[in-house]
């Protein structure tokens, strides 16, 4: 896409209020509320005009701390067709992260729900920097004014010209692996998003999605699909009611639905134990962490036999990258993934290029084929293309650490992931760089030796964790065994998961196993565990 490039990430959404005005964009069961391409073409562009009126314009950063409701659809796409710039940071984060999201933003707008401006007042969010305050579903005791004052302008707003260049967004990071970091999206990056997602999943105008995680429910809407926004906790996907999410598919037909590895396997047990079909569905998105197998095969089992799976490989800073459907992986790779070989991510979606460059925890200031490493050697995955965003706002230390200048001028994108190529294309991911153990005898890396340790029928899920300076690191295997297996079996599960260890040369060396009740994980997917948290707790047990 050409910098110079007219786009705007809202133009979609003008086309199907054109050409599909009574079609509904957003449905909320819960309200029992419809709202169709038309209604919110209209109100985001009233919005949009109410918003340049009280100084939100071209430019200007906005925090924006909404639940998923049909004021967020409203606001979001107010804020792009005004060139203005929201802010996006996920409540999970936490108060103090927050906090320091906010001062790094630096925002001169603050559009919230009564119960985040109460935070922004007890806790001194954004005071040096906001300007412009607006309450959704309140009154104007929080300062400032209301969305309904705001609202009240006219429909008949031009949209601001912007190029692909141009700042659309801020995204914060989950800070799984460190501090969040502020990502810069483009609106020419959200447009590759959409085109890439249109392209590699045959997504059609007109279907129906159900969407678990918000970010993503803000796309349908640009894919022109009707979101049906389900009635749940947002922030914890793996606390689902399962038989609302497959009632709320079933009674709105959804094609495609997109869940959090955590919420297909609370679901999909569910819809096994019930024996539930989605006759409907044509399509099942999950990301964010890895998927099991077997949540895989589960989940699979409610769905035709034409219906597919997708795990998608990316990042906030650059998605999608790569994506592969749950029969490549039950039919073949899961059983390469059990022998410690990694993870199979699929092949580079199109318009993307991939690398894999040897490993190093320094800045690279230029792209050269000397970083390169062989097909079937484990390195840095790094890539190129439209979707990968070009940098952090306000932190070029991590802009140095993740970016290497192309010899075309662009960029690569470091991911901070490991894994490596095989001979047919396809990426293989072994884990975060920063979670490698590096042990006496040589590297060990997170996902391959998991992999070997989660073949065991009664474990939920491991960690690989090191103990020490990086060089004379000791590794120690955490176990979450499956829920309702008993304290009295852990004896006889350990030396079981070391004799399966024993079996590969880069898992013989672990002699440590340890059981943990409840992994610290990411609450927005359930799934990315904290293994820092788990480093700390582990330490303080082995011997």
């Amino acid at each position: 896409m050409t910098p110079d490039l007219s786009v705007n990430i809202a133009q979609p959404l003008a086309e199907m209020a054109r050409l599909h005005p009574e079609n509904a964009a957003i449905i909320f069961p819960e309200q029992q509320r419809t709202i169709t391409f038309a209604e919110l073409a209209s109100w985001s562009s009233r919005l949009a005009a109410g918003f340049v009126q009280a100084g939100i314009g071209r430019g200007v950063r906005a925090a924006l701390l909404v639940p998923p409701s049909p004021e967020l659809f409203a606001i979001t796409f107010a804020l792009f067709k005004c060139a203005a710039i929201p802010v996006f940071i996920d409540p999970g984060i936490g108060a103090k992260n927050m906090k320091g999201c906010l001062a790094e933003a630096a925002p001169a707008a603050f559009i919230g729900i009564p119960k985040a401006h109460l935070a922004r007042r007890l806790l001194g969010w954004g005071k040096a920097t906001l300007k412009t305050l607006i309450t959704v579903n309140g009154s104007s005791f929080w300062g400032g004014t209301t969305l309904d004052e705001i609202g009240k302008g006219t429909a008949d707003f031009a949209m601001a010209a912007t190029v692909a260049t141009d700042t659309a967004a801020i995204l914060f990071t989950s800070g799984s692996t460190g501090p969040p970091k502020g990502v810069i999206y483009s609106h020419g990056n959200f447009a590759a998003q959409i085109a890439a997602l249109k392209a590699v999943y045959d997504i059609k105008p007109g279907e129906v999605d159900l969407p678990t995680f918000p970010l993503f429910a803000l796309f349908a809407p640009a894919l022109g699909m009707t979101a049906v926004i389900p009635q749940m906790d947002f922030t914890r996907p793996g606390m689902v009611d399962p038989a609302m999410i497959i009632r709320t598919a079933q009674t709105y037909q959804a094609t495609t639905m997109f869940g959090s590895p955590a919420l297909l396997n609370r679901v999909g047990r569910y819809g096994e134990e019930k024996e539930i079909t989605l006759p409907c569905m044509k399509r099942v998105i999950s990301a964010g962490a890895p998927v099991p197998s077997h949540v895989l095969e589960r989940f699979s089992a409610m769905l035709p036999p034409e219906a597919r799976i997708f795990t998608p490989y990316g990042a906030t800073e650059a998605l999608p990258v790569c994506s592969i459907d749950h029969l490549e992986i039950t039919g073949g790779t899961a059983a390469e993934t059990c022998r410690g070989k990694g993870i199979c991510v699929g092949r580079p979606v199109d318009g993307v290029s991939l690398a894999v460059i040897k490993i190093s925890d320094q800045p690279i200031g230029s792209w050269s084929s000397d970083l390169l490493q062989p097909v079937g050697e484990i390195g840095e995955i790094v890539v190129q293309g439209p979707q990968a965003t070009a940098g952090y706002f306000n932190r070029p230390d991590a802009d140095r650490l993740a970016k290497i200048a192309a010899v075309d001028g662009g960029f690569w994108h470091r991911m901070g992931d490991l894994g490596y190529l095989d001979a047919q294309g396809r990426v293989w991911f072994c884990g975060r760089k920063s979670h490698r153990v590096s042990t006496p005898q040589g590297t060990l890396y997170t996902i391959p030796v998991e992999g070997v340790f989660n073949s065991h029928p009664e474990v939920f899920r491991t960690a690989l964790v090191g103990i020490g300076a990086p060089g004379r690191q000791r590794p120690v295997i955490c176990v979450e065994l499956e829920q309702g297996v008993s304290r009295s079996w852990q004896e006889q599960i350990r030396k079981e998961l070391l004799e399966i260890g024993a079996e590969y040369p880069h898992t013989a060396g672990i002699k440590d196993v340890l059981f943990h009740k409840a992994f610290p994980v990411d609450i927005r997917h359930n799934a990315k565990i904290f293994r820092e948290k788990l480093a700390v707790w582990a330490a303080g047990r082995v011997k």
